[in-house]
């Protein structure tokens, strides 16, 4: 009996010594490393977070995670770290065991500027095996912005198996910025890195080079100065190509503005200072389509646009149609009571709108085939601007083939060129202007569709774009289509090359005096009309 007790003590005893001795002795590196969050100091901090990156545990992604968001609380009294779930709940960081609750004594573990680059690059380097694509190609390119060397394991064996082409370019780019600041790489390695950095001539690429400091080797920084010239010489290009294709989109939506006032203007000779109330109407009936779409058939808020068209079409169209009726056919050969008529009704117009659909901006959403932008090598093309392009070049050539193959067409031509014989030859003039003006006002409220797309959707849409139909009109060629093409593209191009260089407002003054200047020399625009009546 005497000999069970003192067995029955030793085991007791011994199990005291494991428990307070022994199990502490278990700790491996990953929990020492989550127990330095606790204190206190950044450069510990610093050494946990490439700790605990790398060690594979699978509750390293969320302690990380949660250090970036806040979310990760240490306790300095007993050294303990919590993860405190986006729900509420939290568990033990060096375990995953749940807790019922944080101390009050703990708090958030904190971080400066330099922990949040290495916490950046951890939480890169933890996704890199991610199966999701995206998630592998964010990863990978947070790892090339922060170039964390404690990254480079991770990023190396990610490659290793990648399969994806843009994914391992973005992976292959990472470890070269790694190696570039990497102090213990050989200069071979950081040759490499500077080839592979320069192949990718952005300008994140640029600012990589350009902060590898004075400490290189000679020969890494005589080819890290000369990618830099041809980084800087390529962007130049790219900027020029960039600069292009905003003035090829600037140019498409001053076409569209200007095109149906290039008909009226030219077979009429009127001055319609209304003009951009029809884009404005175009634009609310675009609204208006959108409104009852997301009421009572949102399944079809893909095709709202190609609803609007025809229904922006028409209503412009008709409202022209009343306009020409009931004002301007009785002002014909007076353009300073046209163009001051016309202005009043364009004043009547707005006020119309302000009452029926408020003096706000109203929303009109873009579909999923006009969202988003895609990359073209260093220049970023949005699709509403590139479908708007395309949409301008069509209306351009249906209007021309309508013009030139059509009834309407042969005898809208004839009155443009001389009136008078137009009408002794049997023409109806006056419908034919009628025709003529509703069409036109048909034109801009199919722009106004196209214009809600890109600016706000107010009762003063259309009075941005008047004065610089205008002159394209006129800087084209009064009445000539293909002159309206040329004059759009070429103000819209010239005026994104100016603006870098004189601003937005002086570049706009630069264009007018300009245009001044030109119309001194050639007043009939670039492709001037040919007729008897015109030449006259």
């Amino acid at each position: 009996m005497p000999t069970n007790l003192s067995a029955r003590l030793c085991t007791f005893l011994l199990s005291l010594f494991l428990i307070a001795f022994a199990l502490p002795a278990f700790a491996g590196p990953f929990e020492d490393a989550v127990a330095k969050f606790a204190n206190e100091d950044y450069s510990d901090t610093d050494e946990a977070i490439g700790v605990v990156a790398s060690s594979g545990n699978k509750l390293a992604f969320p302690i990380i995670s949660a250090l970036q968001d806040g979310r990760l609380m240490a306790d300095p009294d007993s050294k303990k770290v919590y993860v405190t779930g986006t729900d509420g709940k939290s568990i033990d960081a060096a375990t995953g065991e749940p807790v019922a609750s944080v101390p009050d004594s703990a708090s958030a573990v904190r971080l400066n500027n330099r922990l949040r680059r290495s916490v950046d690059a951890a939480l890169g380097s933890l996704t890199l095996q991610s199966p999701d694509l995206g998630a592998r190609l964010q990863a990978a390119q947070s790892v090339y912005k922060s170039h964390e060397e404690t990254a480079l394991e991770p990023v190396e064996g990610a490659l290793a198996k990648e399969t994806n082409r843009s994914v391992k370019t973005a992976l292959s780019e990472a470890r070269a910025a790694i190696l570039l600041f990497k102090s213990d790489a050989t200069e071979v390695q950081k040759l490499e890195a500077v080839a592979t950095i320069k192949a990718r001539g952005d300008q994140e690429a640029l600012a990589l080079l350009s902060d590898i400091g004075t400490d290189q080797p000679a020969s890494v920084a005589k080819a890290a100065a000369s990618a830099i010239g041809s980084i800087q010489s390529s962007l130049a290009v790219w900027s020029t190509v960039q600069n292009a294709w905003y003035g090829l989109s600037l140019g498409s939506v001053l076409l569209l503005a200007a095109i149906g006032l290039a008909i009226t203007f030219g077979v009429m000779g009127v001055i319609n200072m209304a003009h951009g109330e029809m884009v404005m109407i175009g634009a609310y009936t675009t609204f208006v389509v959108q409104e009852v779409i997301r009421t009572r058939y949102p399944a079809l808020f893909d095709y709202s646009l190609l609803i609007a068209v025809p229904l922006a079409f028409l209503v412009a169209g008709a409202i022209g149609v009343v306009i020409e009726r009931s004002i301007i056919r009785f002002l014909y050969g007076r353009p300073l009571e046209t163009l001051l008529a016309t202005w009043g009704l364009s004043l009547v117009l707005q006020q119309a709108v302000r009452t029926m659909f408020g003096p706000t901006n109203r929303e009109v959403g873009n579909p999923s085939w006009m969202s988003g932008a895609f990359d073209l090598g260093q220049i970023t093309i949005t699709y509403n601007r590139l479908w708007i392009l395309v949409f301008t070049l069509a209306v351009f050539m249906i209007l021309l083939a309508m013009l030139r193959y059509t009834a309407l067409g042969l005898e809208m031509r004839a009155v443009t060129q001389n009136r008078r014989m137009a009408a002794s030859m049997g023409i109806a003039t006056s419908r034919v202007d009628a025709l003529t003006f509703g069409l036109g006002s048909g034109i801009a409220g199919i722009a106004g569709v196209a214009l809600s797309q890109i600016d706000n959707v107010s009762p003063n849409l259309g009075q941005s774009y008047i004065i610089d139909s205008f002159m394209v009109v006129v800087f084209g060629g009064v009445g000539n289509l293909w002159g309206t093409l040329v004059g759009a593209f070429t103000l819209g191009i010239a005026n994104k090359f100016l603006e870098p260089v004189a601003g937005a407002v002086l570049g706009k003054i630069a264009i007018l005096v300009l245009i001044i200047l030109f119309i001194q020399k050639r007043p009939r625009g670039l492709f001037a009309l040919k007729g008897r009546a015109v030449e006259a």
